[in-house]
């Protein structure tokens, strides 16, 4: 079973934060410095477990363009189970019910791999392609959003 949740503890911060090390910095070879970032404590997070063992998160910020989803990682033993799935649609959940008035702008950075289960969401890549940490990406909005800058 998949459960997925925000994070209120520094023991679920931590298996979020050991999940990002494992996907990005050791497996995908990003810097730490560049992982890890101001905006931690400022983000909601997210932990998704299988069967209570810590398996993805994510978490989302405000910016000065609107709301953007980042840092989705599932572990490799839990890839193509859903947990992906489980934690966009948990953030996204967060996202409407957290904000008082209208949204205008809801975006993402995808990994090239990662944008076909963003596009099950209603996400659209807007813009060129673009390299971030090593990593080619494209800019995803949510139809009817504006365009989001950053």
């Amino acid at each position: 079973m998949i459960t997925v949740l925000p994070i209120s503890s520094p023991s679920d911060l931590e298996a979020a934060f050991s999940i990002r090390r494992q996907v990005f910095v050791e497996e995908q070879h990003v810097d730490a410095r560049e992982e890890y970032d101001e905006f931690e404590t400022t983000s909601a997070h997210f932990l998704a477990r299988v069967d209570d063992a810590p398996a993805g998160t994510a978490r989302w910020r405000r910016t000065s363009n609107g709301v953007k989803l980042e840092r989705f990682a599932v572990l490799p033993q839990f890839r193509g189970s859903g947990v992906g799935k489980a934690l966009v649609r948990a953030v996204l959940d967060d996202v409407f019910s957290q904000q008082p008035e209208p949204i205008e702008r809801i975006y993402l950075h995808a990994q090239v791999t990662a944008m076909p289960l963003y596009t099950t969401f209603g996400f659209v890549p807007v813009g060129p392609m673009f390299e971030e940490a090593g990593i080619q990406h494209y800019k995803m909005v949510l139809p009817g959003s504006a365009y989001a800058t950053e």
